[in-house]
Protein backbone atom coordinates (compact mmCIF):
# COMPACT_ATOMS: atom_id res chain seq x y z
CA UNK A 1 0.00 0.00 0.00
CA UNK A 2 2.76 2.43 0.92
CA UNK A 3 4.79 1.88 -2.24
CA UNK A 4 1.65 2.29 -4.35
CA UNK A 5 0.76 5.55 -2.61
CA UNK A 6 4.29 6.91 -3.08
CA UNK A 7 4.27 5.92 -6.75
CA UNK A 8 0.92 7.61 -7.34
CA UNK A 9 2.11 10.84 -5.69
CA UNK A 10 5.72 11.05 -6.89
CA UNK A 11 5.20 14.10 -9.07
CA UNK A 12 3.37 16.00 -6.32
CA UNK A 13 6.04 15.08 -3.75
CA UNK A 14 8.69 16.49 -6.07
CA UNK A 15 6.76 19.63 -6.95
CA UNK A 16 6.18 20.39 -3.29
CA UNK A 17 9.90 20.01 -2.62
CA UNK A 18 10.58 22.42 -5.47
CA UNK A 19 8.24 24.94 -3.82
CA UNK A 20 10.22 24.99 -0.59
CA UNK A 21 13.56 24.98 -2.42
CA UNK A 22 12.58 28.16 -4.23
CA UNK A 23 12.43 30.11 -0.94
CA UNK A 24 15.87 31.50 0.02
CA UNK A 25 15.73 30.70 3.74
CA UNK A 26 19.30 31.84 4.51
CA UNK A 27 19.51 32.12 8.29
CA UNK A 28 22.99 33.69 8.33
CA UNK A 29 21.84 36.84 6.50
CA UNK A 30 19.21 39.08 8.14
CA UNK A 31 18.16 40.31 4.71
CA UNK A 32 16.38 36.96 4.29
CA UNK A 33 14.40 36.97 7.55
CA UNK A 34 11.11 37.27 5.66
CA UNK A 35 11.98 34.29 3.48
CA UNK A 36 12.99 32.25 6.51
CA UNK A 37 9.57 32.85 8.10
CA UNK A 38 7.83 32.13 4.79
CA UNK A 39 9.59 28.77 4.74
CA UNK A 40 8.50 28.02 8.31
CA UNK A 41 4.92 28.77 7.32
CA UNK A 42 5.24 26.46 4.31
CA UNK A 43 6.46 23.62 6.54
CA UNK A 44 3.63 24.30 9.00
CA UNK A 45 0.99 24.17 6.29
CA UNK A 46 2.36 20.96 4.75
CA UNK A 47 2.63 19.35 8.18
CA UNK A 48 -1.05 20.06 8.78
CA UNK A 49 -1.97 18.77 5.32
CA UNK A 50 -0.05 15.56 6.01
CA UNK A 51 -2.22 14.86 9.05
CA UNK A 52 -0.29 16.22 12.02
CA UNK A 53 -2.09 17.81 14.95
CA UNK A 54 -1.21 20.62 17.39
CA UNK A 55 0.85 22.23 14.64
CA UNK A 56 2.24 25.64 15.64
CA UNK A 57 5.02 28.06 14.91
CA UNK A 58 6.88 28.21 18.21
CA UNK A 59 8.28 31.72 18.36
CA UNK A 60 11.82 32.24 19.63
CA UNK A 61 14.20 35.17 19.92
CA UNK A 62 15.19 34.25 16.37
CA UNK A 63 13.51 32.13 13.73
CA UNK A 64 10.40 30.07 14.56
CA UNK A 65 10.39 26.35 15.28
CA UNK A 66 7.67 24.31 13.56
CA UNK A 67 6.14 21.83 16.00
CA UNK A 68 3.46 19.26 15.30
CA UNK A 69 2.52 15.77 16.48
CA UNK A 70 0.29 12.77 16.07
CA UNK A 71 -0.25 10.92 19.35
CA UNK A 72 -2.82 8.24 18.60
CA UNK A 73 -1.86 5.60 21.20
CA UNK A 74 0.14 6.56 24.32
CA UNK A 75 1.08 2.91 24.82
CA UNK A 76 3.12 2.95 21.61
CA UNK A 77 6.66 4.36 21.30
CA UNK A 78 7.13 7.97 20.22
CA UNK A 79 9.53 9.15 17.53
CA UNK A 80 10.72 12.77 17.64
CA UNK A 81 11.69 13.89 14.15
CA UNK A 82 14.18 16.75 13.94
CA UNK A 83 15.15 18.68 10.83
CA UNK A 84 15.89 22.21 9.69
CA UNK A 85 14.43 24.43 7.01
CA UNK A 86 17.17 27.06 6.93
CA UNK A 87 20.02 26.85 4.43
CA UNK A 88 23.56 28.05 3.87
CA UNK A 89 24.21 31.21 1.81
CA UNK A 90 24.36 30.52 -1.91
CA UNK A 91 27.41 32.70 -2.66
CA UNK A 92 29.40 32.68 -4.85
CA UNK A 93 26.29 32.61 -7.04
CA UNK A 94 28.28 32.89 -10.27
CA UNK A 95 29.62 29.37 -9.71
CA UNK A 96 26.17 27.79 -9.89
CA UNK A 97 25.32 26.22 -13.25
CA UNK A 98 21.66 27.10 -12.64
CA UNK A 99 20.43 29.59 -10.00
CA UNK A 100 20.60 28.31 -6.43
CA UNK A 101 16.92 28.93 -5.71
CA UNK A 102 15.53 27.74 -9.02
CA UNK A 103 15.54 23.95 -8.52
CA UNK A 104 16.50 22.05 -11.64
CA UNK A 105 16.74 18.33 -12.36
CA UNK A 106 19.82 17.24 -14.30
CA UNK A 107 21.05 13.67 -14.66
CA UNK A 108 18.61 12.43 -12.05
CA UNK A 109 19.65 15.01 -9.45
CA UNK A 110 17.85 18.01 -7.97
CA UNK A 111 20.15 21.05 -8.07
CA UNK A 112 19.31 23.77 -5.53
CA UNK A 113 20.56 25.23 -2.28
CA UNK A 114 19.11 23.05 0.49
CA UNK A 115 18.26 20.18 -1.86
CA UNK A 116 20.14 17.78 0.39
CA UNK A 117 20.97 19.94 3.44
CA UNK A 118 18.35 19.76 4.79
CA UNK A 119 15.13 20.64 2.97
CA UNK A 120 15.14 17.54 0.78
CA UNK A 121 15.92 15.20 3.65
CA UNK A 122 13.61 16.97 6.11
CA UNK A 123 10.74 16.94 3.60
CA UNK A 124 11.10 13.17 3.14
CA UNK A 125 9.82 12.80 6.70
CA UNK A 126 6.69 14.83 6.06
CA UNK A 127 5.93 12.82 2.93
CA UNK A 128 6.67 9.51 4.70
CA UNK A 129 4.33 10.61 7.50
CA UNK A 130 1.66 11.53 4.97
CA UNK A 131 2.09 8.14 3.34
CA UNK A 132 1.65 6.32 6.65
CA UNK A 133 -1.40 8.41 7.53
CA UNK A 134 -3.05 7.87 4.16
CA UNK A 135 -2.39 4.11 4.20
CA UNK A 136 -3.28 3.71 7.89
CA UNK A 137 0.15 2.24 8.66
CA UNK A 138 1.59 4.68 11.21
CA UNK A 139 3.13 2.36 13.80
CA UNK A 140 4.43 4.92 16.31
CA UNK A 141 3.40 8.22 17.77
CA UNK A 142 5.34 11.04 16.13
CA UNK A 143 6.44 14.53 17.04
CA UNK A 144 8.03 16.98 14.62
CA UNK A 145 10.47 19.73 15.57
CA UNK A 146 11.74 21.56 12.49
CA UNK A 147 13.95 24.59 13.18
CA UNK A 148 15.29 27.53 11.22
CA UNK A 149 18.71 28.19 12.78
CA UNK A 150 20.72 24.99 12.38
CA UNK A 151 23.16 26.65 10.00
CA UNK A 152 23.93 29.35 12.59
CA UNK A 153 24.24 27.23 15.71
CA UNK A 154 20.70 26.35 16.93
CA UNK A 155 21.01 28.65 19.95
CA UNK A 156 17.28 29.30 20.25
CA UNK A 157 16.39 25.67 19.68
CA UNK A 158 18.62 24.80 22.61
CA UNK A 159 16.68 27.22 24.80
CA UNK A 160 13.39 25.77 23.55
CA UNK A 161 14.43 22.18 24.25
CA UNK A 162 15.55 23.00 27.79
CA UNK A 163 12.15 24.50 28.62
CA UNK A 164 9.93 21.89 26.89
CA UNK A 165 11.07 18.53 28.27
CA UNK A 166 7.58 17.11 28.67
CA UNK A 167 6.33 18.32 25.29
CA UNK A 168 9.32 16.78 23.52
CA UNK A 169 9.35 13.54 25.48
CA UNK A 170 10.09 10.65 23.12
CA UNK A 171 11.74 7.24 22.87
CA UNK A 172 14.12 8.16 20.06
CA UNK A 173 15.10 11.14 17.94
CA UNK A 174 15.22 10.53 14.21
CA UNK A 175 17.29 12.80 11.96
CA UNK A 176 18.04 12.75 8.25
CA UNK A 177 20.79 15.33 7.85
CA UNK A 178 23.71 13.04 7.06
CA UNK A 179 24.75 10.80 4.21
CA UNK A 180 25.67 7.34 2.98
CA UNK A 181 28.80 5.92 1.42
CA UNK A 182 27.04 5.33 -1.91
CA UNK A 183 23.65 4.40 -3.28
CA UNK A 184 24.82 0.79 -3.63
CA UNK A 185 26.71 0.85 -0.30
CA UNK A 186 24.23 2.02 2.34
CA UNK A 187 25.54 3.20 5.68
CA UNK A 188 24.44 4.88 8.92
CA UNK A 189 26.49 7.49 10.75
CA UNK A 190 27.10 6.44 14.34
CA UNK A 191 29.17 9.48 15.28
CA UNK A 192 29.31 13.20 14.65
CA UNK A 193 32.13 15.60 15.42
CA UNK A 194 31.63 18.65 17.60
CA UNK A 195 32.32 22.21 16.48
CA UNK A 196 33.92 25.46 17.59
CA UNK A 197 33.30 28.34 15.16
CA UNK A 198 34.97 31.73 15.57
CA UNK A 199 35.69 34.94 13.68
CA UNK A 200 38.98 36.78 14.06
CA UNK A 201 39.80 40.40 13.34
CA UNK A 202 43.34 41.76 13.04
CA UNK A 203 43.78 45.55 13.15
CA UNK A 204 46.94 47.41 12.23
CA UNK A 205 47.02 51.16 11.53
CA UNK A 206 43.97 53.29 12.29
CA UNK A 207 43.12 53.66 8.58
CA UNK A 208 43.96 52.19 5.17
CA UNK A 209 47.37 53.43 4.01
CA UNK A 210 49.18 53.99 0.72
CA UNK A 211 51.20 50.81 0.24
CA UNK A 212 54.05 52.71 -1.37
CA UNK A 213 54.36 55.36 1.34
CA UNK A 214 53.88 53.01 4.31
CA UNK A 215 54.57 49.51 2.94
CA UNK A 216 57.52 47.82 4.63
CA UNK A 217 57.32 50.09 7.66
CA UNK A 218 53.91 49.22 9.14
CA UNK A 219 52.43 45.81 9.89
CA UNK A 220 50.04 44.67 7.16
CA UNK A 221 47.07 42.97 8.90
CA UNK A 222 46.47 40.59 5.98
CA UNK A 223 50.08 39.42 5.97
CA UNK A 224 50.05 39.04 9.74
CA UNK A 225 46.75 37.15 9.73
CA UNK A 226 48.01 34.74 7.08
CA UNK A 227 51.18 34.10 9.07
CA UNK A 228 49.22 33.51 12.27
CA UNK A 229 46.82 31.12 10.58
CA UNK A 230 49.64 29.23 8.89
CA UNK A 231 51.26 28.71 12.29
CA UNK A 232 48.19 26.80 13.52
CA UNK A 233 49.59 23.64 11.85
CA UNK A 234 53.08 22.18 12.11
CA UNK A 235 54.90 20.28 9.35
CA UNK A 236 52.85 17.15 10.14
CA UNK A 237 49.53 19.06 9.90
CA UNK A 238 49.22 18.72 13.66
CA UNK A 239 47.30 21.58 15.31
CA UNK A 240 49.68 23.69 17.40
CA UNK A 241 47.24 25.26 19.89
CA UNK A 242 48.58 24.32 23.35
CA UNK A 243 46.24 21.87 25.08
CA UNK A 244 44.15 21.25 21.96
CA UNK A 245 44.64 17.47 22.09
CA UNK A 246 44.54 17.04 25.87
CA UNK A 247 41.06 15.48 25.88
CA UNK A 248 41.34 13.54 22.64
CA UNK A 249 40.83 9.80 23.07
CA UNK A 250 43.26 7.64 21.15
CA UNK A 251 41.22 5.17 19.13
CA UNK A 252 42.23 1.52 19.40
CA UNK A 253 43.97 -0.26 16.57
CA UNK A 254 40.98 -2.61 16.28
CA UNK A 255 38.59 0.34 15.86
CA UNK A 256 40.91 2.00 13.35
CA UNK A 257 41.01 -1.23 11.35
CA UNK A 258 37.22 -1.47 11.40
CA UNK A 259 36.85 2.14 10.29
CA UNK A 260 39.26 1.70 7.41
CA UNK A 261 37.49 -1.46 6.25
CA UNK A 262 34.63 0.68 4.90
CA UNK A 263 34.66 0.86 1.09
CA UNK A 264 36.72 3.85 0.00
CA UNK A 265 38.44 4.54 -3.32
CA UNK A 266 41.15 7.16 -2.79
CA UNK A 267 41.80 7.59 -6.51
CA UNK A 268 38.13 8.21 -7.19
CA UNK A 269 38.05 10.63 -4.24
CA UNK A 270 40.91 12.66 -5.74
CA UNK A 271 39.45 12.50 -9.25
CA UNK A 272 36.06 13.71 -8.03
CA UNK A 273 37.69 16.72 -6.35
CA UNK A 274 40.18 17.26 -9.19
CA UNK A 275 43.18 17.25 -6.85
CA UNK A 276 46.58 15.63 -7.28
CA UNK A 277 46.81 14.40 -3.70
CA UNK A 278 45.12 14.54 -0.31
CA UNK A 279 46.53 16.44 2.67
CA UNK A 280 46.00 16.03 6.39
CA UNK A 281 47.38 14.98 9.73
CA UNK A 282 50.35 12.64 9.34
CA UNK A 283 49.79 9.05 10.35
CA UNK A 284 46.06 8.94 9.62
CA UNK A 285 44.05 7.80 6.62
CA UNK A 286 41.53 10.00 4.82
CA UNK A 287 38.64 8.18 6.53
CA UNK A 288 40.25 8.77 9.91
CA UNK A 289 41.02 12.42 9.18
CA UNK A 290 37.40 13.09 8.25
CA UNK A 291 35.76 11.04 10.97
CA UNK A 292 37.74 10.53 14.17
CA UNK A 293 40.32 13.33 14.25
CA UNK A 294 39.86 17.02 15.13
CA UNK A 295 40.54 19.69 12.53
CA UNK A 296 41.31 23.39 12.11
CA UNK A 297 40.03 25.00 8.91
CA UNK A 298 39.73 28.56 7.57
CA UNK A 299 36.24 29.01 6.10
CA UNK A 300 36.71 32.55 4.79
CA UNK A 301 39.35 35.28 4.78
CA UNK A 302 39.16 38.87 3.59
CA UNK A 303 40.50 42.39 3.92
CA UNK A 304 41.82 45.31 1.90
CA UNK A 305 40.73 46.03 -1.66
CA UNK A 306 38.97 43.20 -3.50
CA UNK A 307 37.14 45.20 -6.19
CA UNK A 308 37.85 45.29 -9.90
CA UNK A 309 41.21 46.62 -11.03
CA UNK A 310 44.05 47.72 -8.75
CA UNK A 311 44.23 49.82 -5.61
CA UNK A 312 47.60 49.95 -3.88
CA UNK A 313 46.41 49.95 -0.31
CA UNK A 314 47.83 48.69 2.97
CA UNK A 315 44.61 47.71 4.81
CA UNK A 316 43.71 48.67 8.33
CA UNK A 317 41.95 45.37 9.05
CA UNK A 318 41.84 41.74 8.03
CA UNK A 319 39.32 39.07 8.96
CA UNK A 320 38.86 35.31 8.90
CA UNK A 321 36.20 32.80 9.85
CA UNK A 322 37.55 29.60 11.38
CA UNK A 323 35.96 26.26 12.27
CA UNK A 324 37.43 23.54 14.44
CA UNK A 325 35.83 20.09 14.26
CA UNK A 326 36.05 18.24 17.56
CA UNK A 327 35.79 14.62 18.64
CA UNK A 328 34.25 13.07 21.77
CA UNK A 329 35.61 14.42 25.10
CA UNK A 330 36.71 17.72 23.54
CA UNK A 331 34.44 20.51 24.77
CA UNK A 332 33.60 23.32 22.38
CA UNK A 333 33.76 26.15 24.94
CA UNK A 334 37.11 24.95 26.26
CA UNK A 335 38.55 24.67 22.74
CA UNK A 336 37.23 28.12 21.83
CA UNK A 337 38.99 29.60 24.85
CA UNK A 338 42.23 27.73 24.12
CA UNK A 339 42.21 29.07 20.57
CA UNK A 340 41.29 32.61 21.59
CA UNK A 341 44.00 32.86 24.24
CA UNK A 342 46.66 31.40 21.98
CA UNK A 343 45.73 33.41 18.89
CA UNK A 344 45.88 36.66 20.81
CA UNK A 345 49.18 35.66 22.44
CA UNK A 346 51.03 35.07 19.15
CA UNK A 347 50.07 38.41 17.58
CA UNK A 348 53.02 40.80 17.05
CA UNK A 349 52.92 44.19 18.77
CA UNK A 350 52.17 45.99 15.51
CA UNK A 351 48.57 44.69 15.46
CA UNK A 352 45.60 44.15 17.75
CA UNK A 353 43.57 40.94 17.63
CA UNK A 354 39.90 40.35 18.43
CA UNK A 355 38.30 36.89 18.55
CA UNK A 356 34.50 36.60 18.37
CA UNK A 357 33.01 33.15 19.13
CA UNK A 358 29.99 32.38 16.95
CA UNK A 359 28.64 28.95 17.84
CA UNK A 360 29.66 25.45 18.74
CA UNK A 361 28.51 22.07 19.97
CA UNK A 362 29.68 18.74 21.23
CA UNK A 363 30.41 15.48 19.45
CA UNK A 364 27.84 12.69 19.62
CA UNK A 365 27.91 8.89 19.42
CA UNK A 366 25.01 6.53 18.59
CA UNK A 367 25.32 3.00 20.04
CA UNK A 368 24.98 0.29 17.40
CA UNK A 369 23.43 -2.13 19.90
CA UNK A 370 20.39 0.08 20.56
CA UNK A 371 16.88 -0.86 19.46
CA UNK A 372 16.65 2.34 17.41
CA UNK A 373 19.86 1.63 15.48
CA UNK A 374 18.78 -1.93 14.81
CA UNK A 375 15.41 -0.69 13.54
CA UNK A 376 17.09 1.82 11.24
CA UNK A 377 19.51 -0.83 9.99
CA UNK A 378 16.70 -3.26 9.25
CA UNK A 379 14.67 -0.54 7.50
CA UNK A 380 17.55 0.32 5.20
CA UNK A 381 18.29 -3.34 4.55
CA UNK A 382 14.63 -3.82 3.57
CA UNK A 383 14.68 -1.13 0.88
CA UNK A 384 18.32 -1.29 -0.25
CA UNK A 385 18.70 -5.05 -0.18
CA UNK A 386 21.81 -5.02 2.00
CA UNK A 387 22.65 -4.13 5.58
CA UNK A 388 24.12 -0.64 6.13
CA UNK A 389 27.69 -0.13 7.31
CA UNK A 390 28.20 1.92 10.51
CA UNK A 391 30.36 4.97 9.74
CA UNK A 392 31.63 8.09 11.47
CA UNK A 393 30.41 11.36 9.97
CA UNK A 394 32.79 14.27 9.67
CA UNK A 395 30.15 16.97 10.02
CA UNK A 396 28.47 18.42 13.08
CA UNK A 397 24.89 18.68 14.27
CA UNK A 398 25.54 20.45 17.58
CA UNK A 399 22.00 19.98 18.85
CA UNK A 400 22.33 16.16 18.95
CA UNK A 401 24.45 16.15 22.10
CA UNK A 402 22.08 18.61 23.72
CA UNK A 403 19.09 16.37 22.89
CA UNK A 404 20.73 13.52 24.78
CA UNK A 405 21.63 15.72 27.74
CA UNK A 406 18.24 17.44 28.06
CA UNK A 407 15.79 14.76 26.85
CA UNK A 408 17.74 11.67 27.87
CA UNK A 409 17.36 9.87 24.54
CA UNK A 410 19.71 8.90 21.77
CA UNK A 411 19.51 9.98 18.15
CA UNK A 412 19.47 7.83 15.02
CA UNK A 413 21.16 9.54 12.05
CA UNK A 414 19.36 7.95 9.11
CA UNK A 415 20.63 10.12 6.30
CA UNK A 416 20.20 9.54 2.58
CA UNK A 417 22.60 12.09 1.08
CA UNK A 418 25.98 11.44 -0.50
CA UNK A 419 29.36 13.08 0.06
CA UNK A 420 29.26 14.13 -3.59
CA UNK A 421 26.07 16.18 -3.08
CA UNK A 422 28.12 19.38 -2.67
CA UNK A 423 26.31 20.59 0.44
CA UNK A 424 27.42 24.10 1.49
CA UNK A 425 28.94 24.49 -1.98
CA UNK A 426 27.80 25.82 -5.35
CA UNK A 427 25.70 23.29 -7.28
CA UNK A 428 24.41 21.46 -4.21
CA UNK A 429 22.22 18.59 -5.34
CA UNK A 430 20.21 15.60 -4.13
CA UNK A 431 19.39 12.50 -6.12
CA UNK A 432 15.82 11.73 -7.09
CA UNK A 433 16.65 8.15 -6.15
CA UNK A 434 17.70 9.26 -2.66
CA UNK A 435 14.64 11.46 -2.12
CA UNK A 436 12.18 8.74 -3.01
CA UNK A 437 14.20 6.00 -1.33
CA UNK A 438 14.09 8.01 1.90
CA UNK A 439 10.31 8.36 1.73
CA UNK A 440 10.08 4.61 1.12
CA UNK A 441 12.48 3.65 3.93
CA UNK A 442 11.34 5.87 6.81
CA UNK A 443 7.99 4.07 7.36
CA UNK A 444 9.88 0.81 7.81
CA UNK A 445 11.84 2.41 10.66
CA UNK A 446 8.55 3.18 12.44
CA UNK A 447 7.32 -0.37 11.88
CA UNK A 448 10.48 -2.10 13.07
CA UNK A 449 11.02 0.27 15.98
CA UNK A 450 7.46 -0.36 17.23
CA UNK A 451 7.91 -4.13 16.83
CA UNK A 452 11.25 -4.17 18.66
CA UNK A 453 9.97 -2.01 21.51
CA UNK A 454 7.18 -4.43 22.37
Amino acid sequence: MQSQYISQNKDRFLNELFEILRIPSISADKAFLGDVRKTAEFVRDKMIAAGAENVVLEETAGNPIVYGDKIFDPSLPTVLVYGHYDVQPSVPDELWTTPAFEPTVRDGKIYARGACDDKGQMYMHLKAFETMMQTNTLACNVKFMIEGEEEVGSTNLGIYVKSHHEKLKADVILISDTGMIANDIPSIDVGLRGLSYVEVEVTGPNRDLHSGVYGGAVANPINILCTMIASMHDENRHITIPGFYDDVNVISEADRKALNSAPFDLEHYKKDLEIEDVMGEKGYSTLERTGIRPTFEVNGIWGGYIGEGAKTVLPSKAYAKISMRLIPNQKSKAITKLFSDYFVSIAPKGVKVKVTPHHGGEAAITPTDSVAFKAASKAIETTYGKAPIPTFGGGSIPIVALFEKELGVKTVLMGFGLDSDAIHSPNEHYGLFNYYKGIETIPYFYKYFADMMK
